[in-house]
């Protein structure tokens, strides 16, 4: 069996590993939001990883008929669409995005609060493979035997605002907000329409692009420095962002810098930020 030793991987690795037993690629790509950030494919042209199914959490493993985007879903729910992707408990998921490391590591952090722990997401995506010379094809692939995937939920892996809300006046717990610093401090409008503008009170901003060096992650030791200007290792992380995307980068890396109490606010700005009583600041 493959150990793994980190929560990423890069091409150089998976393409190794290609054909392997139990190893499986998921294309976890979601149209980017953030401005400067493309995907690779688009409705003329669309390129796969050879092997890889298509995880989308955007449309079909998320929370149905809710009012914000891509909520995590049931156990339920969770464990029979992954099952339908012949997804096992014993695989061995690589997850990546078309945009680099933009929405494979939610899907990443969905494997985990779901109790499946040998997922790890790709260093750089596609466009670091493609770079790599690496073979792609046309198309992901569709049929399958359905697998034996079993959810076991991690509740607290995935918060709600309640949870935040008592986070914010403690000393235990530090709330990263991955959105830029224009959204962040109210200088630029919200994308969404109707969701003021501003921040959680306490929380502390770290652009998601600080952690990045040319569409790949920082060193573990890069990122270890840069996390220790927010959070000490024995404080519990609770990340945020626009719809509870980005926010999930900031727990990959906060991973690689051996931060182990780590959330993710589901609902994030699109939930907090729409109207109502919850707190809102901009200094």
């Amino acid at each position: 069996m493959t150990e793994l030793t980190s929560s990423i991987v890069d091409s150089d690795w998976l393409s190794k590993q290609l054909g392997t037993k139990n190893l499986l690629v998921l294309d976890a790509s979601v149209s980017p939001v953030v401005p400067g950030y493309v995907s690779i494919n688009n409705a003329e042209s669309f390129v796969a990883i050879p092997g890889a199914r298509r995880f989308d959490y955007d449309q079909q493993v998320c929370k149905p008929n809710s009012s914000l985007p891509h909520m995590m879903p049931s156990a339920e729910l969770f464990e029979a669409e992954v099952q339908k992707l012949g997804i096992n408990a014993d695989s061995l998921i690589v997850v990546y995005d078309d945009v680099g490391i933009y929405a494979s590591p939610r899907a990443w952090w969905m494997f985990k609060a779901m109790g499946h722990q040998r997922v790890v997401v790709l260093d750089g995506g596609l466009p670091a493979w493609i770079d790599a010379g690496l073979a792609t094809t046309g198309a992901v692939e569709t049929t399958f035997p359905v697998g034996n995937f079993n959810a076991k939920p991690v509740a607290e892996l995935f918060c709600d605002f309640a949870v935040v809300l008592a986070a914010l006046d403690d000393a235990n717990c530090s709330i990263l907000d991955a959105r830029s610093a224009g959204r962040f401090y109210g200088t630029v409008p919200e994308p969404r329409p109707g969701v003021r503008s501003g921040h959680m009170p306490n929380s502390k901003n770290l652009p998601f692009p600080e952690l990045l060096d040319t569409g790949v992650m920082k060193s573990a030791a890069e990122l270890r420095e840069i996390f220790s200007q927010f959070a000490s290792v024995e404080q519990k992380l609770i990340t945020s962002c626009g719809s509870g995307i980005t926010a999930c980068i900031l727990t990959l890396a906060a991973d690689l810098a051996g931060y182990d109490k780590l959330a993710v606010y589901d609902g994030s700005w699109a939930e907090w930020g729409a109207p109502g009583k919850l707190p809102v600041v901009t200094d």
